[in-house]
């Protein structure tokens, strides 16, 4: 180990140890790392300087307490006693200490949500969590070197290509494990967070709350690399909490996950039109779990007869008691879908 190396270990062991040793931390550093106190405090100036730690009193009576700034980031092994809710309470908690509570519980959903996706179905043997904090945000990235979530999914659910595994994903209600999974979480994750992203064997989904659009993108996460990757950004200062996110696609007469938004325009692959019937059966895939379906048209400048016909008048007639609801249609695709409308009022609405 460099001195560079030694140097960050002895002050993430101080930002660990603090929280228990306010008044006596540099000697407990200094009993660790067999060093002097006086090389602790030099390390604990450093950390001062950076909002990592605070101070108040003098001399004897002084004590250190967490800065504002917060970090922690550390490689587990995924075994048996690994679970998530003891490594968030046991190692991470602490970043969020002290914020809004809409922000700690959002915060505390994604990472245990992430973290158990790659304890229950990465297939992998290790999983790299780290987590900051600075003055403007909360960012929790999770990283595992298992399969690859899209591949996975591919794979047990017999689905053509990993865009489409994505594309499921993004709907809600997808698992390949449904008898200890709902498919809910990372639905709701990507919602909950300002910024989310999951990259696996050179896909990449991409959903940010500033932006109209989800995005489906190559990436340079390469396809023969191990694992997935998910980026979780949430501002400090967001008013979002987790209960009205799971209102939003509750239904109107109970409580339950039973609406979903469907992207259209993740249904094309590069700058193919909608046309087909094939295409349409390809986005209306498990739709069937969900009571109310709104179809988002933005982005799509046109859709063929065929295509709007297989959703808005075949599926609509073999499957009444679910709500189809297209919105944000463009006039082109507005007259598709106009003439396709069954007789029984599947609702429209721009």
């Amino acid at each position: 180990m460099n001195k560079k190396e030694r140097g960050e270990n002895i002050r993430r062991q101080i930002v660990r140890e603090v929280r228990h040793h306010p008044a006596d931390i540099c000697k407990h550093i200094a009993q660790i790392f067999s060093i002097t106190p006086q090389a602790v405090h030099s390390h604990i100036k450093l950390l001062e300087k950076e909002g990592r730690l605070n101070s108040d009193g003098t001399g004897k009576g002084k004590k250190y307490f967490l800065g504002d700034v917060r970090e922690y980031k550390s490689l587990f092994q995924l075994e048996d006693k690994f679970t998530e809710d003891d490594i968030w309470r046991d190692h991470y908690s602490f970043i969020v200490e002290g914020l809004p509570e809409n922000i700690v519980d959002i915060s505390q959903y994604g990472f245990t949500e992430m973290v158990n996706n790659a304890i229950d179905h990465s297939g992998g043997q290790h999983v790299s969590i780290s987590a900051i904090r600075d003055n403007e945000k909360i960012i929790i990235m999770v990283a595992d070197d298992g399969e690859g979530i899209f591949r996975r999914i591919k794979r047990l659910c017999n689905l053509n290509d990993e865009r489409q595994a994505l594309f499921e994903l993004s709907k809600g209600k997808l698992t390949t494990d449904p008898d200890n999974h709902t498919g809910e979480g990372i639905f709701f994750t990507s919602r909950v967070f300002d910024e989310f992203r999951i990259d696996s064997k050179g896909v990449s989904f991409r959903h940010d709350d500033q932006s109209a659009f989800d995005f489906i993108l190559e990436t340079e996460f390469s396809e023969n690399e191990s694992g997935t990757a998910v980026y979780m950004l949430l501002k400090r200062d967001s008013e979002r909490d987790i209960q009205t996110v799971f209102d939003d696609y509750a239904g109107p007469d109970e409580y339950q996950f039973n609406k979903t938004v469907i992207p259209v325009r993740l249904a094309q692959y590069e700058n193919e039109k909608l046309v087909s019937r094939s295409q349409a059966k390809r986005l209306l895939s498990r739709i069937e779990r969900f009571n109310h379906v709104i179809f988002d048209f933005d982005g799509v400048s046109a859709i063929g007869q065929s295509f709007a016909d297989e959703i808005f008048r075949v599926y609509a007639q073999n499957h009444p008691d679910i709500e189809l609801l297209p919105v944000n249609m463009e006039p082109n695709v507005e007259k598709m879908v106009k003439r396709a409308l069954p007789s029984r009022g599947t609702k429209e609405n721009k």
